[in-house]
């Protein structure tokens, strides 16, 4: 709305607006709980400003969410023991036969598939997308969140606009993401570790969802590591499609599972990893 909001009025207009800036949070961040956090402290900065100096309310809103969101998104990298609250993946096995192609597309479509594929984005790319892309905020706005000229914000979107597209395509992609992710877990099994850098983005993230909380390891020289010490244990697993990306689901001897694994692979590199051990978690999984 164009019009300055009368102080008396405030509260009801933030709540017209609620909605869509949680929306915008959780595309930002992937969190439930963060999201509301991120909105709670939108409240308290209004609360807090005078509302005649604010002509825009909508924009007013949507620039300090965002400001808010990106320094969430930034102390992740810092810290990245981030919790996480997304709800879980549905995984489909992958029988001998055609693999269900249909069925990644399908999931693709989703919310929960494209904040696998933002996971993968940086900070100031996952900014400038979703307030673009997702929510048509112009760029010369994003720019004044981002503290870059318009022109590098519609790079960034551009950017980051390529890197999902890459990881959404159909059919041919999917078979190409499984034979990245079979080339990892090879590499893995023998102990390869140029292997595992050749097939892993140099910013690849892998979150790991364990019985004592979330630990978050960044860049493919530790993730390569980490990998090639463990000898490659999901390569026993089974192929499964999670969320509509290429995984593995592993199982102990007396078939309780032990595992699960997404992989996130953008132009030919893997650039998220996702793996639960979690008893309690993986207990809410799916893994018939």
């Amino acid at each position: 709305m164009s019009d300055t909001i009368p102080a008396d009025a405030v509260a009801g207009a933030f709540e017209a607006q609620r909605d869509r800036l949680r929306a915008v949070a959780y595309r930002m961040l992937g969190s439930h709980a963060d999201a509301e956090d991120v909105v709670q402290e939108a409240w308290l900065r209004l609360s807090g400003q005078d509302t005649a100096t604010i002509h825009n309310l909508s924009g007013w809103l949507t620039t300090v969410v965002g400001r808010i969101s990106l320094d969430v998104l930034r102390s992740r990298q810092a810290h990245p023991e981030a919790s996480y609250d997304d709800p879980l993946p549905e995984v489909t096995a992958l029988g001998d036969g055609p693999a269900p192609e249909d069925d990644a597309v399908l999931a693709d479509s989703v919310g929960l598939a494209l904040l696998v594929v933002l996971e993968s984005l940086r900070p100031d790319e996952r900014l400038a997308f979703v307030l673009h892309d997702l929510f048509a905020v112009p760029f010369d706005e994003i720019g004044q969140i981002l503290g870059r000229s318009t022109a590098a914000t519609k790079m960034l979107a551009s950017r980051a606009r390529r890197k999902v597209r890459a990881t959404r395509r159909p059919s041919a992609a999917g078979r190409e993401q499984r034979e990245v992710v079979q080339a990892f877990l090879a590499a893995a099994r023998d102990g390869d570790f140029e292997g595992l850098l050749r097939v892993l983005d140099p910013e690849v993230k892998l979150t790991a969802h364990t019985p004592g909380g979330v630990v978050v390891v960044l860049g493919a020289t530790k993730v390569a590591s980490g990998a090639r010490l463990s000898g490659g244990a999901a390569g026993q697993g089974r192929m499964v499609l999670v969320g509509g990306r290429p995984g593995i689901v592993s199982w102990r001897e007396d078939g309780t599972p032990l595992s699960v694994i997404s992989f996130t692979v953008t132009d030919g590199r893997i650039t998220t990893i996702a793996l639960v051990t979690d008893p309690a978690r993986l207990a809410l999984m799916d893994l018939s």
